[in-house]
């Protein structure tokens, strides 16, 4: 919900290292891969209750998550494999952090961890599916014109997603509430995917084939004449 109002923010504030980093010939994939082995740093932080190490594996990942699609943009580079490697190492990071926390205190935390992890799996799945029929009807992207494929809304985002790992962090000892609650959001974020992806494909099916259609008349008629 909050990615499409953040992202113009931090945009321009990646400038200067961007620009660094192309001087030094780095690539968006190299960035991509690092700040994932970062990130995934925080599971045994977590696992071994360090949460401010944790917190700042998990901050540092963001940080090159958003340094990987401004250096692509900056080298005119941006390719359907970077934006691939890019979405799947994200979601690989945000599974782990629940698992992290689960191994922290497996009695009160790993039911909590499951519940967050299957909501993940909606709202990814959900995110991901939608993706591949848009890219096939050519979906106008006018909020997120600039990534490799189509990001469908929700209530919870990446955004929402990074503010309640921080949040665990901060608050450890609350993360199960923290999770349910986070949980319940990211369920209204899969029923409202599921529901407006759903009718969305529809009704565009539909227009490209009633366009088609007319297309396909108006052909005969001067064929006719």
């Amino acid at each position: 919900m909050l990615d499409k109002y953040i992202t113009p923010v931090i945009k321009p504030l990646l400038h200067p290292v961007v620009s660094l980093l192309d001087k030094r010939q780095v690539t968006p994939d190299q960035l991509t891969v690092i700040g994932f082995i970062i990130g995934l740093l925080a599971v045994p932080f977590l696992a071994l209750s360090l949460w401010n190490f944790a917190l700042a594996a998990i901050i540092l990942n963001r940080i090159f998550d958003g340094l990987d699609g401004a250096l692509a943009r900056h080298q005119n580079s941006s390719t359907s494999a970077g934006g691939f490697l890019d979405i799947c190492l994200d979601f690989l990071f945000y599974a782990a952090i629940p698992l992290g926390f689960a191994l922290a205190n497996p009695e009160q935390n790993a039911l909590a961890a499951a519940v967050l992890l299957a909501v993940f799996i909606g709202t990814g799945s959900s995110f991901l599916a939608f993706a591949i029929p848009a890219e096939k009807l050519n979906l106008d992207k006018p909020q997120f014109a600039y990534k490799s494929f189509y990001y469908l809304n929700g209530l919870t985002e990446g955004t929402e997603t990074i503010a309640i790992f921080v949040a665990f962090c901060l608050w450890p000892q609350y993360f199960a509430e923290l999770a349910y609650s986070f949980a319940l959001l990211a369920g209204i974020t899969i029923v409202t995917r599921v529901y407006g992806g759903y009718h969305t494909l529809k009704t565009q099916t539909i227009n490209q084939q009633i366009s088609a259609t007319k297309n396909a008349d108006k052909d005969t008629l001067e064929t006719d004449n």
